[in-house]
């Protein structure tokens, strides 16, 4: 017996986790007043970078006295700055729960051999993070973007501190709440949450962190492009926009329509309200058919952008056979494109449900992802 299909298909078949989907009202020609061809240090340039930090600051609601930089290499390039130019100060503790948090503890302990302990989780789970001493420098990801699980809140994170904490945000600014009284060093990458280009990221450092900069100086030498202060002081220009390298000005275009796009949906609690919906029906979707789970076990940690779900259905005898072949027939159905789960991840999906994605795409998929898993099931 033929398995039917389903009648409607998505509009906007992308659920990439990165690159993301682009804001729905994105159009090429709309980049049209990109300064191309003039140097990024001409007035207009300027202008462009100063405008993308400090609309980056209105609509995350970063505090005045926070410096936020545009650099190089993305959420990675943003992250390992950080990392390079601050650390080894005092003891470390790294927490990961997923890929790019591991990736994070191999570079300090094996690379940087800075003084540290690694405390880490199983994909789905989380540390527990209130055994973590936060008179150390901290590191770890919000949002875990290959387990779909997420820090719930701040509310562990003590308002006075002898540390540091350095929060890779990449998945989570622009879609989660974050306290940036209890974040000293946020970093994110434009290609995520609000779906613009990639290789460029975003640094922001509180005024214990610029302190730090300007009081300890690292025992390893610094590449010119890690580096935020000179002669002592913070390299103040690259707050301002006056970027470490060459930026591409049709990618700060790209973010400046994004930012645009989302003040008209209502700013940040808009954007937050578009991921929640998605995942509410993600959410529903999971709970009415028992072959699919969440990856993240807690749902109090449970991702509202990287949503990652697994099969438990007995039927199934190559758990990462079956999820792949699942994700393969939906691309080739143009349902959804790039949903297969991270490398390193478990098999199963990963959907992204940020609020770049529409509702109606979100709903309109999952009767595919139930259609396609009956086919594989069929097939098997």
């Amino acid at each position: 017996m033929a398995i039917e299909q389903p009648a409607t298909r998505p509009a906007n078949p992308r659920f990439s986790s990165g690159p993301c989907a682009k804001p729905p009202v994105f159009k090429l020609e709309n980049l049209s007043d990109a300064p191309l061809g003039r140097s990024h240090r001409a007035a207009v340039g300027k202008a462009k970078l100063k405008a993308a930090i400090e609309e980056t600051r209105e609509i995350l609601g970063v505090p005045a006295n926070y410096k936020i930089g545009i650099v190089p290499a993305s959420d990675t390039g943003a992250f390992e700055m950080a990392m390079w130019n601050l650390l080894g100060e005092r003891h470390v503790e790294m927490l990961a729960w997923e890929s790019f948090g591991a990736g994070w503890v191999t570079d300090v302990v094996k690379q940087l051999k800075i003084d540290a302990t690694a405390k880490t989780a199983e994909y789905g789970e989380i540390v527990d993070l209130s055994k973590v001493n936060f008179d150390n420098d901290v590191c770890f990801t919000w949002n875990g973007t290959t387990s779909g699980v997420r820090v719930p809140n701040g509310d562990v994170i003590p308002e006075v501190r002898g540390g540091l904490t350095l929060c890779d945000a990449t998945s989570a600014a622009f879609a989660m709440d974050l306290p940036w009284d209890k974040l000293d060093v946020t970093t994110f990458s434009w290609q995520k949450v609000l779906g613009g280009e990639a290789a460029h990221g975003m640094i922001i450092l509180s005024p214990r962190a610029v302190e730090r900069l300007e009081s300890y100086v690292p025992a390893w030498p610094l590449p010119k492009i890690f580096r935020l202060t000179k002669g002592g002081k913070l390299i103040d220009g690259i707050f301002s926009g006056a970027t470490i390298n060459t930026p591409s000005m049709l990618a700060v275009e790209d973010y400046l329509l994004a930012l645009d796009w989302a003040r008209s949906v209502g700013g940040l609690e808009g954007l937050i309200a578009r991921a929640d919906a998605n995942t509410a029906a993600v959410t529903q979707f999971v709970e009415a058919n028992d072959w699919i789970e969440f990856l993240a076990v807690d749902p109090a940690t449970r991702s509202n952008t990287s949503v990652c779900l697994k099969f438990n259905d007995k039927r199934i005898k190559d758990g990462p056979a079956f999820a792949k072949a699942v994700a393969k027939r939906l691309e080739a159905e143009d349902v959804a494109l790039d949903v297969g789960a991270y490398r390193d991840a478990p098999a199963g999906l990963r959907i992204w449900c940020g609020g770049t994605v529409e509702t109606a795409d979100v709903e309109a998929l999952l009767p595919w992802l139930a259609y396609a898993f009956e086919a594989e099931i069929a097939a098997s």
